[in-house]
């Protein structure tokens, strides 16, 4: 009989939850039903136009990019450009650059050096070659609803609006500030840093041209002929429509007695034209002493 008025009493309790839980008119949950859910946007890339800015014309340099309306979205009106100087979904860390007219497929997004300078509250003389900036598309609707990887995402996957390769999306893109290579470059160049120490800043050498086409023969520097021999010439190669350079691994450049010293892989950095500037990350190797890491080499034409 206990066990029968205890089955009652839960049976009931039950009933008055259920019941109070169920929720009509203005309780239910909006997104509980598909069709209450909002559209929102997004800008698919068409095409690149440029990611590089030339240093040399840093006013005018242009980059960019084409992009339209993903064409089931919400109808865009226009573009609102932000720019970083290092990737963020912080829009505390953006600056606006300008608004661009959504003018359906192909629509310029495109930014001029000025007009990165003014964003960033400097002059375009103040850019440096071999700096990268982020650059920001807000697509904002004609509801004045609007879209960009602040409120769209943050999952960095490849199912993820943002970065998945599939939906093409276009919320941003990164440019470079270069500085194309225009030969000849030989002459002679102060020391600002070595880290090998074969010299010391403030030294001068001498670099020349070669062995090859947009290539930089740094066997003047390293070794320094008061320590060591060379043994094959230590060169640069360097791309002409950037000014980047690498240095091949695998050549034995020195001799200074007890140990030869060589190229390990991932020797890279700048040779800027423009400022006369070669800015190099050398990956180096001592015969019975090993990897010596990556050493710094900074030379400044004079």
């Amino acid at each position: 009989m206990k066990k029968i008025f205890y089955l009652i009493v839960i049976a009931a309790f039950l009933t008055i939850v259920v019941g109070s839980c169920k929720k009509t008119g203005n309780s239910i949950n909006p997104l509980s039903d598909i069709k209450s859910m909002g559209i929102g946007t997004y800008l698919v890339l068409d095409s690149t136009v440029n990611l590089n800015m030339d240093y040399s014309s840093i006013a005018t340099s242009n980059v960019g990019v084409m992009v339209e309306q993903y064409k089931t979205g919400q109808t865009i009106d226009h573009i609102v450009v932000y720019v970083s100087s290092s990737f963020s979904y912080d829009t505390a860390d953006w600056h606006m650059v300008k608004t661009v007219s959504y003018s359906g497929k192909n629509t310029l997004v495109s930014v001029s050096g000025t007009e990165l300078a003014d964003a960033l509250g400097i002059t375009p003389a103040d850019l440096s070659p071999g700096t990268s900036y982020t650059f920001y598309n807000r697509a904002v609707t004609k509801s004045g609803d609007y879209w960009d990887i602040s409120n769209t995402g943050y999952a960095n996957d490849g199912t993820n609006l943002i970065a998945g390769s599939n939906y093409h999306s276009a919320f941003y893109f990164t440019a470079n500030i270069v500085c194309p290579f225009v030969a000849p470059m030989a002459g002679t160049y102060k020391v600002i840093e070595d880290d090998w120490v074969d010299w010391h800043p403030g030294d001068l050498v001498q670099v020349t041209d070669g062995p090859g086409a947009n290539e930089l023969n740094l066997s003047q520097v390293w070794p320094n002929p008061a320590y060591g021999t060379v043994v094959s010439p230590l060169y640069c190669d360097v791309d002409p429509a950037t000014g980047v350079a690498t240095i091949p691994s695998g050549i034995t450049w020195g001799d200074y007695g007890s140990y030869k010293t060589s190229t390990l892989d991932g020797s890279s950095g700048n040779v800027f034209s423009c400022t006369g500037l070669i800015t190099l990350s050398i990956h180096v190797n001592a015969t019975g002493y090993g990897d010596q890491g990556f050493l710094k080499l900074i030379l400044q034409k004079q």
